[in-house]
């Protein structure tokens, strides 16, 4: 049973707008130091592909549109949650009480 077309543009969409998230992280990332320039430039190059891929045998309607503006939310949100430091927990208390 063969698999129809806009199934798949659908799941490249939702594969796209997550290596959009991870090229985000992987922004802050290199901004900080934390990982070499490879590595982002691996997830613009799987983006690209996965985004492209979304509109290349139709001509550019609202699904290609949605996706492409979830693509740029996803990595907008990347950068903000990498960005944001996340507080170590002291549960020295807490384990070991007085």
């Amino acid at each position: 049973m063969p698999v129809p077309i806009e199934f798949l543009r659908g799941l490249l969409g939702i594969i796209g707008a997550g290596c959009a998230h991870m090229t985000g992280r992987a922004a802050v990332g290199v901004r900080k130091g934390w990982h070499k320039p490879g590595r982002l430039y691996g997830w613009i190059v799987r983006t690209v592909l996965c985004v492209a891929a979304v509109g290349y045998r139709h001509a550019v309607d609202a699904a290609d549109i949605i996706i492409w503006l979830l693509a740029a939310a996803a990595f907008a949100g990347g950068m903000w949650a990498a960005a944001r430091e996340k507080k170590q927990e002291d549960l020295t208390r807490t384990i070991f009480p007085e």
